[in-house]
């Protein structure tokens, strides 16, 4: 279910891209900003004080933030979503990144369009990787020839389904490209998260790079 609004924390080394976001974000009321941090103390100091719905971070940012402050947020506060906006092109840490469950990674690259979609992803459930993002996760797996080889273990029907979820396709907008009921569309991806023993849209997501089912 939606909510009217979504407290938001900003956590980022610059000033100007703090700004930046909030100047962003004035637009509209449903993401009112409770704080801002410069680095993870004072990160951690405003979840325990104002527990925030969404962290927009850039963890690539020595001394300041890390992949481990995802992580540990994640471990005690698993309820806080997180948007990723990071300068970071390393695709080791970027696949790092989106195997913790990160839903939503755009780099420093992507345009303010980009960003308000990442946000409205956030407030239906749904992933969103902006393009730079899914370039570097083709790159990187198939140049170190990282899919798999072996039949997969879905019919044609459930490989069009995960095919159209990695594109970033909802449930509604699959039901009616298929000509399916919405049910029938979660039906398959039930099916298909217990037949490939996965637990979130990003591991799903990561299949499908692997597999070469976007190209």
């Amino acid at each position: 279910m939606q909510k009217e609004t979504y407290k938001v924390l900003l956590a980022d080394a610059q000033f100007l891209i703090r700004f930046a976001l909030k100047e962003l974000l004035k637009e509209t009321k449903t993401f009112p900003i409770i704080g801002e941090a410069g680095n993870e103390a004072e990160l951690n100091k405003i979840i325990a004080e104002t527990p925030p719905d969404i962290i927009v971070i850039d963890y690539n940012q020595p001394g300041f933030f890390s992949i481990e402050s995802i992580k540990n947020i994640q471990q005690y506060h698993p309820n806080i979503e997180f948007l990723v906006i990071s300068s970071d092109e390393n695709k080791e840490n970027i696949y790092e990144v989106i195997h913790t469950g990160v839903l939503r990674f755009l780099t420093k690259k992507c345009d303010a369009h980009e960003i308000k979609e990442a946000f409205r992803a956030i407030t239906i459930g749904e992933k969103f990787f902006c393009t730079n993002i899914f370039n570097f996760i083709f790159e990187m797996s198939f140049s170190q020839n990282n899919y798999s080889l072996n039949p997969l273990p879905l019919s044609a029907r459930e490989l069009e389904i995960v095919k159209l979820i990695a594109q970033g396709l909802v449930a509604k907008e699959i039901s009616k490209k298929l000509n399916l009921s919405t049910h029938t569309v979660y039906t398959h991806r039930k099916n298909i998260m217990e037949k490939l023993k996965l637990r979130r849209s990003s591991e799903l997501v990561l299949f499908a790079v692997k597999n070469g089912l976007l190209l």
